[in-house]
């Protein structure tokens, strides 16, 4: 893999791979925890309405752009980015990469389809609230940073949405989508070394001489906040449950991973017979597996990861107090000593093998040496 930074600030990644497939992504980092005066939502309506047209492209040409090359567009905002992705054959990488940087540098946000738009993500947002199961996890962030950046929700109100305009979403564009805040990712069968030329030249073509100037992020310390125990009624006949706290860095390789397979020992995606023991087989209202993905953000500079673990589709209320009360029995008195290391490691491999993006390679190399 070649990484390298052009001299406008924009960052690159160019990887060879043996698939006939390339992908390619633009990630600017400019998430919900950026927004600060504007209109809770702003990040995330903005990359809606990156795609309602450029100076070049309306927005039928744009949707239609790689869908005849057989491609895909789309993308997706976090509390730390906004990420623009395409998958399209090799020999169309040199369309999809300029496709991503003209949506990023010279949208128009036309009137008429921001007021469609906005119907759209509203239809979202309340969507979004009809699922308890990921609502949950919006309450808990919410409470976890109460009155700091993070704790806003990405898809903002249906309030805020509203009262969003064109014009504002010029401003929060011109402000955020710099070039020092932009990473360029390519991954094809293709040379590295040819990659790396061909971005090099394209990105001079869009940025030309443009300096190096703006990307300075302001970091606010997260708060450490007291134990809570935030509970919400809702006219529902499951119950869903978090509980959650900071884990270890991103920057701290030997407890990451220790933290990692841990999480997948008490309530990952896997499937084990710790998890079968404690919360299927001993109480049947339980209908699904506990989780506990461990999210990965640079959380406003200090590389902090966050825990969260959940229990979706609780049959019955009366199951709650038990549920919490195994969840932080696992948590707190979690002896570890005499569970096979095979199986811990084979639980980790697992989704390892089966998950390439979701797992980096060193994580797998080194847990099959521990």
């Amino acid at each position: 893999m070649i990484v390298g930074t052009v001299g406008c600030g924009l960052r690159y990644a160019v990887k060879r791979s043996g698939n006939a497939v390339g992908y390619c992504s633009l990630t600017i980092k400019c998430g919900t925890r950026d927004e600060g005066d504007f209109h809770s939502g702003i990040a995330h309506f903005t990359e809606h309405t990156l795609f309602k047209g450029t100076e070049r492209k309306s927005a039928k040409v744009i949707s239609g752009y790689l869908d005849r090359l057989g491609g895909e567009l789309n993308a997706f905002t976090t509390k730390e980015e906004i990420v623009i992705h395409s998958t399209v054959l090799k020999e169309d990488l040199g369309k999809a990469a300029s496709l991503l940087l003209e949506l990023a540098t010279c949208p128009t946000f036309p009137e008429e389809e921001i007021a469609v738009e906005k119907g759209v993500v509203i239809d979202e947002i309340n969507s979004y609230k009809d699922s308890p199961a990921d609502d949950v996890y919006d309450k808990f962030e919410e409470a976890l940073f109460a009155g700091h950046p993070l704790g806003r929700s990405i898809l903002g109100t249906a309030a805020s949405v509203k009262k969003i305009t064109s014009k504002e979403l010029r401003q929060f564009t011109k402000e955020h989508f710099v070039p020092m805040n932009m990473a360029l990712a390519i991954v094809a069968d293709i040379d590295e070394k040819k990659l790396e030329e061909s971005v090099l030249k394209l990105v001079g073509k869009v940025f030309k001489n443009e300096p190096a100037t703006g990307g300075e992020r302001i970091v606010t310390p997260i708060p450490v906040k007291p134990a809570f125990n935030k509970q919400v009624e809702k006219r529902n006949h499951e119950v869903n449950a978090v509980i959650g706290n900071f884990a270890p860095s991103l920057d701290n390789t030997e407890e990451r991973f220790a933290a990692i397979l841990m999480s997948n020992i008490i309530g990952g995606p896997a499937s084990n017979s710790l998890l079968n023991s404690l919360l299927r087989h001993r109480r049947p209202g339980i209908q699904s597996p506990a989780e506990q993905p461990i999210t990965g953000e640079k959380r406003m500079g200090l590389r902090c990861r966050v825990v969260i673990f959940t229990v979706h589709r609780i049959r019955h209320n009366d199951n709650q107090s038990r549920v919490r009360a195994r969840q932080l029995g696992k948590m707190s008195g979690c002896d570890l000593e005499g569970y096979p290391e095979d199986a811990g490691r084979g639980i980790f491999l697992r989704q390892a093998e089966g998950r390439e993006k979701a797992v980096p390679r060193p994580a797998r190399h080194q847990l099959r040496q521990r």
